[in-house]
């Protein structure tokens, strides 16, 4: 088995992917109007429409409901990436912040609220960890 990707559920596609776009800097490939994915060398970022739920099962998902997900960016420089985003992020949970765990991580919400951690490994043991 093998993760490769996190799909959000929005009502406004393709504003969750410009979004997306403009924080990470990876550009996103269309299928559908109601279906896009920004693909990075490690996992997919797919950004559905609410007209994509039913072809699962009606009702089984809501947009901008999410209390228990953080989708997490591995970046260069978490400071760096910081500055960048100041005109794109509007709600910056926290500035960035080494972690006990060896990340310095920049943790802010996304345009339905969705959580996101930018994060840089600064200790050895997380830098170690994620040079494989």
């Amino acid at each position: 088995m093998d993760f490769v990707s996190i799909r959000i559920i929005t009502a406004d596609v393709a504003r969750l992917v410009e979004f997306y776009e403009k924080a990470t800097g990876v550009t996103a490939t269309w299928f559908t109007e109601d279906f896009a994915e920004l693909t990075t060398p490690r996992a997919t970022l797919a950004i559905a429409g609410t007209r994509t739920v039913p072809l699962f099962a009606p009702g089984s998902s809501r947009p901008a409901d999410n209390h228990s997900v953080i989708l997490e960016f591995l970046v260069d420089d978490v400071d760096r990436a910081y500055r960048n985003l100041a005109g794109v992020v509007t709600d910056f949970v926290t500035e960035p912040t080494t972690m006990p765990w060896g990340n310095r991580s920049l943790l802010f919400r996304d345009p339905d609220g969705n959580l996101v951690n930018f994060f840089t490994p600064v200790t050895p043991a997380a830098i170690e960890k994620f040079s494989r």
